[in-house]
């Protein structure tokens, strides 16, 4: 290279694209669409949005089942929304996520009313279950959850009432402890009306009778009997917002007292739905949901002593979006709503919370050190952890096969997020922590996909090598480290006088994870005893 050569320097990499991509929510009154970009550093910015009316609350609700022309109605929808986001260049699958709710979720032919819009417009609709829907609406109000310092304080209902269904979750100190899915809708309590005809009073009176039953259950199982602060997200909700509060006074949410929400609930529930439409120019639709809705969130505030109203402008396909922005919704703050549940069961059964704390955090150092042995995510990672805390909860029925009732107690529980196939791989992953291996004919386990199979094998495998290391209960094993050494996982223990009996539980444990990993795993302590320290 001769002295007056020019180095050019390498041009840094292009800084990568905003992706645009396309949510669409499919409700009982309405196909909603999101355009929007999602940035690389997660910044969500909308493009467009889309509405329109339909009928599958009005025909699930009433008749069971989604009738053709109302299929076919939602078709020609969702072509029209399909041409939309082309032109916004959202064109590939992966760019695309479409849910359904309860409308969808409750029709005896809505295999075929997927199949029928999968067919006719590529776009795959996927069913939301109640816990995903609860989850969502978790995510869509994150930032209400954060910037206001109050709410993690104190303790807050997180409502949303929809045309079929209500999602209510409560939050005490920033922790979910109650999340469930009612069939208190608003459509549904305006379609059992049906053609009733009778004066505003009475029209009101049932509506509050039918509202009432449900409220109260709700407030006899909740865990808090109070709650200051009601976040309610939905369409309706913000109608009564741009009702109350000036156009100049609206942010990103807003807050307005329970009294002046009750007041403007009463006075639209018992309108006709057409002077509803006529005054408050609203979509007929929309008119027929907004006073049973209001109503629900009215009676809610009464019976929780709900002094606030907190109304954000985020739904579900903001959820939806948010999720996209980070491509997995298997983050560090959902992760940590579900262990808080899982602890929550737990005492709830009487467990040994130290012991499954423990035999929890030894899993995590086991799941990270064989990640190029299992090499499953963090879907999976949190299926473990909470595998690991609730292991024994079948204690709380009885010793004797514990680990089977521990299985049972899963399967019929919730947790906060997670859906019936997620919990059925927890409940299988803590079933066999110990005793039998899997087997083909295993309740369960024979429904599973061949790869669901593999990982839950994987998993409790890990899970019966860290409860062999707090075999004692006694939590003295902590900090690992390891290594390999011809076919042999070694694990190096430090400032622990005596592992003999762990050496024995491993013994007795260590087979199984002998046969998934090809590894035979090895205590080795790397200090003396300290009873022979002295004889040295």
């Amino acid at each position: 290279m001769s002295e007056n050569s020019v180095v050019t320097p390498p041009l840094p990499p292009p800084a990568p694209a905003a992706r645009p991509v396309a949510v669409i929510d499919v409700g009982a009154t309405a196909i909603r669409m999101v355009v929007a970009e999602l940035h690389p550093d997660g910044t969500i910015r909308p493009l467009d949005s889309l509405q329109q009316m339909v009928a599958l609350g009005k025909d699930t609700f009433t008749k069971g089942r989604i009738q053709a022309p109302t299929i076919e109605a939602c078709v020609r929808i969702l072509r029209d929304f399909r041409r939309a986001m082309e032109g916004f260049g959202v064109t590939a699958n992966d760019q695309i996520r479409a849910v359904a709710t309860s409308a969808v979720r409750e029709a005896e032919n809505r295999d075929a009313f997927l199949d029928r819009v999968y067919t006719a417009t590529r776009i795959n609709i996927e069913v939301l279950e109640e816990t995903e829907a609860n989850r969502l609406t978790y995510v869509a109000v994150q930032d209400v959850l954060a910037e206001h310092a109050e709410l993690r304080a104190s303790d807050a209902l997180i409502v949303e009432v929809g045309g079929g269904s209500t999602e209510l979750l409560l939050v005490q100190q920033g922790n979910i402890t109650f999340s469930n899915t009612y069939g208190l809708g608003a459509l549904r309590l305006r379609e059992a009306l049906g053609s009733y005809r009778a004066s505003a009073e009475r029209i009101r009176a049932i509506l509050d009778q039918d509202i009432t039953r449900i409220v109260d259950d709700i407030h006899r199982t909740a865990p808090a009997k109070s709650a200051p602060y009601l976040i309610a997200v939905s369409g309706d909700a913000r109608f009564a917002v741009s009702q109350l509060v000036k156009p100049a006074e609206a942010a990103a949410a807003v807050t307005l007292g329970a009294r002046a929400f009750g007041n403007f609930a009463a006075k639209i529930a018992p309108m006709a739905v057409d002077d509803l439409v006529r005054k408050y120019d609203l979509a007929f639709q929309d008119a027929e949901t907004v006073g049973p809705a209001l109503l629900v969130y009215a009676h809610l505030a009464k019976v929780f002593k709900v002094k606030h109203f907190i109304v954000p402008h985020s739904s579900l396909r903001d959820g939806l979006l948010r999720e996209m922005a980070t491509r997995e919704h298997w983050t560090k703050e959902f992760a940590a709503q579900v262990e808080h549940s899982a602890v929550t069961l737990g005492r709830k059964c009487g467990f040994d919370e130290r012991h499954a704390t423990h035999v929890a955090e030894l899993s995590m150092q086991l799941f990270r050190e064989l990640r190029p042995e299992h090499q499953l995510g963090k879907r999976h990672e949190l299926f473990l952890k909470v595998a690991a805390l609730l292991h024994e909860i079948g204690m709380f029925i009885n010793y004797r096969s514990y680990h089977k009732h521990t299985m049972y107690l899963l399967m019929n529980s919730d947790l906060f997020g997670l859906t019936r196939e997620e919990m059925l791989l927890i409940a299988l992953i803590a079933r066999y922590h110990r005793r039998a291996a899997p087997r083909a004919y295993h309740e369960g386990y024979t429904s599973l996909t061949r790869d669901e199979r593999i990982a839950v094998s994987k998993l409790a495998a890990i899970l019966r090598v860290a409860d062999a290391l707090d075999s004692k209960d006694l939590q003295q094993v902590r900090t690992l480290s390891f290594s390999r050494e011809e076919g042999q996982l070694i694990i190096s223990i430090a400032d622990v006088e005596d592992v003999a009996l762990e050496r024995l539980a491993l013994k007795q444990k260590g087979t199984m994870f002998e046969d998934i990993y090809g590894l035979r795993v090895t205590l080795r302590e790397t200090n003396p005893p300290k009873a022979l320290a002295g004889h040295e």
